[in-house]
């Protein structure tokens, strides 16, 4: 993938639908953009209830199918074949539009949620997940290359706070929710009850998507795919599923599949991934490094806050789940701050400082494993870490789509999702291979319903992730291509 350096005619869109929409007056919900936005925010909300519900039904399912030990994977199958998604949906939404992408995404987003949700045994269930990333995987590029095409420049931050608004109510809700209907009907109800409702807002935003971003872009090729593309993108899952594979069991011979897994992904990463992402080379680079770092460290950490806090603390899985409840609001706070038209010379400064309170906030999370404690710690800590990752997770959207041309915008989407989606697993196999080896794999039904049990296993989880995010503050000093 090439690298464009920003110019001043590379930070608009120049597509039809663009410059016939710069126009027009008023804001994401005027005019033409009424249906278009509420349509595509509905998928994100649908998307966000569903994230925040998985995330409070994850222990009692891991238990029931007698998956604790893999627990990581159940997340990380997700993320792993998102990868795959995400390449594929970089080369259909510039050549073709996006419209099948997304269309196609959400199908296969619904049906591994029913996978789940029936399934009998922790290796079906890891496979719905996997099924679902890979619609995901589809379904977030396609609307990152919406959003590019059929906004101009002025809304998009509007259009990017508005998705990170979405988590607010989902937030709240969705844990309990899912709590009361995980405790009181059965957790798989949690999975299957979401799909139908995706119906109404695909009706509202497909015309208009239709009539403002369909088709390929100027200037994008057309033709067939790039088969290259495709096979780094296989190459990219496989690998990262082969080192996951390995890292969950801590045996001699997982070294196989970790060397296999390794071969085949560093080539394709830095295939698929701008030139010198991995030295964060000012510019685009940075700002695609940046995304992975940030939410890989942030997700990780995450993913075994209600598991600590029902293994450690005694919680149900509604209050587990509830202890993140306000982080929705604040991620939404932080990611309306980057929108606003006044803090726009300031972006980068507040990028930095949203990546030392992510790393902060994990820091403080395994504090709670101290009796004395109290367990709302966790709650004010990640409410903070949420707000840092509203700044940074939405600014680094709009820094990517200001700093690529309109036929690259699918292709550097993928290149940013792909940088997330892989951190994401990298960084909890990581952080699972730790768990396990401390112990944490060991929990078993009565260590669920009881506190104290392996401490060390989740604070090796937790103090890596916050350096981790550490050296994103670092890497926001890189975000913009110094001045020739």
């Amino acid at each position: 993938m090439t690298t464009p350096e920003p110019r001043d005619t590379d930070l608009v869109d120049t597509s039809p639908a663009s410059s016939a929409s710069e126009l027009e007056d008023g804001g994401v919900l005027q005019g033409p953009y009424r249906s278009l936005s509420i349509g595509i925010v509905s998928v994100v909300l649908l998307i966000a209830f569903e994230a925040t519900a998985v995330g409070t039904a994850m222990p009692v399912a891991a238990r029931e199918l007698d998956g604790v030990a893999v627990y990581a994977f159940a997340f990380s199958a997700f993320f792993t074949t998102s990868l795959f998604g995400m390449v594929l949906a970089g080369q259909w939404s510039d050549r073709r539009g996006p419209l099948g992408s997304l269309t196609a995404g959400i199908a296969a987003f619904a049906a591994g949620l029913l996978l789940s949700g029936t399934a009998g045994a922790m290796w079906l269930f890891i496979l719905g997940r996997a099924v679902q990333g890979f619609g995901g995987g589809l379904v977030i590029v396609a609307l990152y290359v919406v959003v590019g095409r059929a906004y101009p420049e002025r809304l998009r931050p509007a259009i990017m706070a508005a998705f990170a608004a979405c988590w607010v109510i989902p937030s709240v809700v969705g844990p309990l929710a899912a709590g009361a209907v995980t405790e009181h009907i059965g957790w798989r109800w949690v999975f299957v009850g979401i799909p139908v409702l995706v119906v109404f807002p695909l009706a509202l935003a497909l015309p208009q998507i239709r009539r403002l971003a369909s088709g390929p872009a100027d200037g994008a090729d057309p033709g067939p795919f790039d088969r290259r593309r495709i096979r780094l993108a296989l190459g990219i899952s496989l690998g990262a599923g082969l080192l996951q594979y390995a890292a969950q069991d801590l045996r001699w011979f997982s070294a196989v599949p970790a060397v296999a897994g390794a071969a085949l992904l560093v080539p394709a990463v830095l295939g698929l991934l701008p030139k010198g992402t991995y030295r964060a080379a000012r510019g685009l680079p940075s700002v695609v490094l940046l995304r992975g770092v940030a939410a890989g460290s942030f997700i990780a950490a995450e993913s075994f806050v209600p598991l600590m806090l029902v293994t450690q603390r005694g919680l149900s899985p509604t209050l587990a789940g509830f202890s993140l409840a306000a982080g929705g609001g604040t991620w939404a706070l932080g990611s309306w701050v980057q929108s606003r038209p006044r803090v726009e010379p300031y972006r980068e400064r507040l990028m930095t400082a949203g990546m030392v309170v992510v790393a902060a906030s994990i820091a403080a999370a395994p504090s709670v494993l101290i009796e004395a404690v109290p367990v709302w710690t966790v709650a004010v800590a990640w409410a903070f870490g949420c707000f840092g990752m509203g700044l940074v997770i939405s600014s680094s959207s709009v820094l990517l789509l200001q700093l690529s041309r309109p036929e690259e915008a699918g292709s550097n989407s993928a290149a940013l999702q792909i940088s997330d989606g892989l951190s994401n697993v990298v960084l909890l196999a990581a952080g699972g291979a730790a768990f396990a080896a401390l112990g944490g794999g060991t929990v078993t039904h009565t260590a669920m319903e009881a506190s104290g049990s392996h401490p060390a296993a989740f604070a090796a989880v937790f103090l890596p992730m916050a350096g981790v995010a550490l050296v994103g503050a670092w890497v926001t000093t890189r975000l913009r291509a110094v001045s020739e």
